[in-house]
């Protein structure tokens, strides 16, 4: 098996792959966004036992098998056109997004857009915001009324690995 650190890096290039460019490894992408395991750790001359690893100690929990464990796919946060199935769910009351400082003006103006993700994700604690919102720089969160944005029929959809989504967030519904 790798080291920890060659894992990690590992990790991270699968994570680019199967949300953003499956094509950097000729990888065969379905419309629910699994590629085959089998094709996967050929492609990237890795054992099952370290995909295993990746899939199963990733803190993110970012990673998810078919039911018959031979496909595998990102749980959320793709910019390429998949369905990975979610189901909508009502929100909790309140919600949370992280963000940088500097996209703090754009979004006072704009709200709270998707960008080239399929949808804008949200935490459900503010400690998991302020671990996503430290990654752009100086920590700003925005705490979002979700009850109001539900009441006003704005779907919502939770990730197989707990993140709230949904299309667009108004500045109406800052708190």
């Amino acid at each position: 098996m790798k080291t920890k650190k060659e894992l990690n890096k590992i990790s991270k290039y699968i994570t680019l792959l199967l949300r953003h460019q499956p094509e950097k490894e000729h990888l065969d992408m379905d419309k629910n966004g699994y590629v085959s395991v089998e094709q996967l750790i050929s492609r990237l001359q890795i054992s099952k036992t370290d995909l295993d690893f990746i899939v199963d100690t990733d803190n993110k929990t970012r990673f998810s098998y078919s039911a018959s464990k031979d496909k595998i796919r990102c749980n959320q946060g793709h910019s390429i056109d998949v369905d990975v199935e979610l189901k909508e769910a009502k929100p909790p009351d309140i919600l949370y997004h992280g963000t940088g400082m500097k996209s703090v003006e754009s979004i006072l103006k704009n709200g709270i857009e998707k960008r080239d993700r399929l949808h804008v994700h949200l935490s459900s604690d503010l400690e998991t915001a302020e671990k996503v919102g430290k990654r752009h720089g100086e920590l700003y969160i925005f705490k979002i009324d979700t009850k109001k944005m539900y009441e006003d029929g704005i779907k919502f959809y939770l990730s197989e690995n707990k993140v709230w989504l949904t299309d667009f967030i108004n500045t109406k519904y800052f708190l």
